[in-house]
């Protein structure tokens, strides 16, 4: 099997059409079921608690990757959490993208990046109660299931990582 090697870039407004079609797709939708990123007006923002990434393959687009500060984010989605914890957002674009260990390399790369900051203690996942293989796909990255949550009235399952 040929492997590949995953090259992170910064997201920007010249992403937006691709994520707005990634967006579209039954896999992305399933796991994000009615969720707006509201590509158009964040792509143009940086805040300071948050980056956003577009995972690449020899230049071709494969998935998109958040990292936030769950403290200092503005809509307090996370509710109180700590100050040394980042919360990762990631998916692949394509469909036949999955299942090749794309996932487990931008989420390798993720992990890496929080963990060299000395004041990240925690990292936090909040897949949907029903996404099983995120469940499956999380616990083999070492991240482990915290407690059942509604958020924005759909019940996930927390994970966190610990450095």
């Amino acid at each position: 099997m040929k492997t590949f090697a995953i090259q992170m870039r910064k997201a920007s407004i010249k992403d937006l059409a691709l994520l707005e079609y990634w967006d579209t797709q039954a896999h992305i939708i399933e796991c994000d079921p009615d969720d707006d990123w509201h590509w158009e007006k964040e792509l143009k923002r940086n805040p300071s608690w948050r980056e956003q990434w577009i995972a690449e393959i020899d230049d071709q687009p494969i998935g998109f990757l958040q990292i936030i500060d769950p403290f200092e984010e503005e809509t307090k989605y996370w509710g109180k959490v700590s100050q040394k914890a980042r919360a990762i957002d990631i998916w692949i674009g394509e469909v036949h993208q999955l299942n090749k260990g794309f996932g487990t390399q931008m989420m390798q790369w993720a992990i890496q990046r929080c963990f060299s900051w000395s004041n990240v203690e925690t990292l936090l996942i909040d897949p949907l109660k029903t996404n099983v293989k995120a469940h499956r796909f999380y616990k083999r990255l070492g991240f482990r299931f915290v407690e059942e949550r509604i958020f924005d009235g759909h019940a996930c399952y927390v994970f966190e990582l610990k450095k």
